[in-house]
């Protein structure tokens, strides 16, 4: 089981009693208000996102890696991962959702960081990719901190409650990443 040390946090795989916590993250409208997932209907919604990532701990290759964010032997404060399609090209996408109660304190840059730093030393990864809303201006200051590079912008890409968004997309490489 993973556990990564991140500064004031730890990022640790997911487990199944951590139901309770996604299905009330995914709740908050704030949380998901530049999501495509949309807001559980029931905990079974909950259950079934939850199962996916523990199921993906033992696939000989991940698609995906989903992690919980916390304080040390504490509850959980947020999500962070990595949705990974293809091993030939070593690349995966980065999310991350935090807990409104902990925004602006740093947190999400902090685990940010480590997981790039996991994606890149450990998963031998080339290039890890974001995309955002182009007006969720946090989670763009999050990327950019993280030394994230704007690419560019996709045109009306994410159906997020019924209207199309544009994102912009983001990208770090591993030589960026060793500067």
């Amino acid at each position: 089981m993973l556990k990564l040390p991140a500064g004031r946090l730890i990022i640790r795989d997911l487990y199944l009693n951590d139901l309770d916590f996604i299905h009330a993250l995914h709740s908050f409208p704030e949380v998901q208000k530049y999501a495509t997932l949309d807001i559980p209907k029931s905990i079974d919604e909950s259950e079934s996102y939850l199962k996916n990532y523990i199921e993906q701990q033992t696939a000989s290759f991940r698609t995906e890696y989903g992690f919980c964010i916390t304080f040390n032997k504490q509850e959980p404060i947020g999500l962070i991962g990595f949705s990974n399609r293809s091993a030939k090209f070593k690349s995966a996408e980065l999310w991350f959702k935090l807990s409104p109660k902990y925004w602006g304190q740093g947190y999400i840059t902090e685990a940010a960081s480590k997981i790039l730093a996991y994606g890149f030393n450990e998963l031998s990864l080339h290039r890890i990719e974001a995309g955002v809303a182009t007006d969720n201006i946090a989670s763009i200051k999050v990327l950019e901190k993280i030394g994230m590079q704007r690419e560019g912008i996709r045109r009306k890409v994410l159906p997020i409650r019924g209207e199309w968004k544009d994102n912009f997309h983001y990208a770090i490489l591993e030589e960026d990443s060793q500067q």
